[in-house]
């Protein structure tokens, strides 16, 4: 057939390395190619998605936020119905990613050398936060949970404690994602279908789209500060209570 590819024609034709494009394949960002014997065929849906993903990951998106992203498109999504979904996505894209090296990140977690933080690295890549580019480098996919983990490791925090307490943290704050996700689709969204999607709509759904994102997180961050305190406060009179005064 026309216009397919090969998997190494179609690592060059997008600018990535074989190994990336195997790595995401590997991860379901990518559907599987047409096999022709052994040989695996690659056609311009595929070249769009992974277009999609690079572009994504440049702006900043996680591995795992990516994965999401292009889930919820059919695996045959033209060019022109990702770049809509994407434009719709725009708003919830993180800063730029940062690249940074195994020293310079043990220099900031207070390690003694690049051997502590390697399992760690290996953990957080698993979670999406950084992607290795060789050995040593780092690109650093979200540079603020990052910066987090160091904050904690700083205070004295086991780091691979850090990293199993927000893999936790991550499951609950998807399900609070979903809980706004739905009420939007369930209001705003459902109306705009029930209308018949009119074009004159669309600058609204973007608006609520946009605004959506910073409404939830202030949401989200005065109810963990309360609970958080609460916490706090319920542990200390715990373990307080537990302890003899001195003498």
């Amino acid at each position: 057939m026309e216009d397919e590819l090969t998997v190494d024609q179609l690592a060059e034709r997008v600018g990535m390395t074989v190994r990336n494009v195997r790595a995401y394949a590997a991860r379901g960002l990518l559907p599987p190619p047409r096999l022709a014997g052994r040989t695996g065929l690659y056609g311009p849906h595929h070249v769009a998605r992974l277009t999609l993903v690079r572009q994504l990951l440049a702006q900043g998106y996680t591995l795992a936020a990516v994965q999401k992203a292009v889930e919820s498109e059919p695996q045959t999504s033209s060019a022109g119905s990702l770049a809509l979904h994407r434009a719709l996505m725009a708003p919830w894209l993180p800063d730029a990613t940062q690249e940074t090296d195994l020293d310079e990140l043990a220099a900031r977690a207070g390690a003694e050398d690049a051997s502590g933080v390697v399992e760690v690295v290996d953990a957080l890549a698993a979670m999406g936060v950084v992607e290795r580019i060789d050995g040593h480098r780092l690109r650093v996919l979200d540079a603020g949970l990052l910066d987090a983990g160091v904050r904690g490791v700083r205070l004295g925090l086991p780091a691979g404690a850090l990293v199993a307490a927000q893999q936790q943290v991550v499951e609950l704050v998807e399900q609070a994602a979903q809980v706004y996700v739905e009420m939007f689709r369930s209001t705003v969204w459902q109306q705009f279908v029930d209308a018949g999607t009119p074009p004159e709509g669309w600058p609204q759904i973007q608006s609520v789209v946009e605004g959506l994102e910073p409404v939830a997180a202030q949401a989200l961050l005065a109810s963990f500060r309360s609970a958080m305190a609460a916490a706090v406060a319920e542990e200390v009179d715990s373990q307080l209570g537990g302890l003899r005064p001195p003498g």
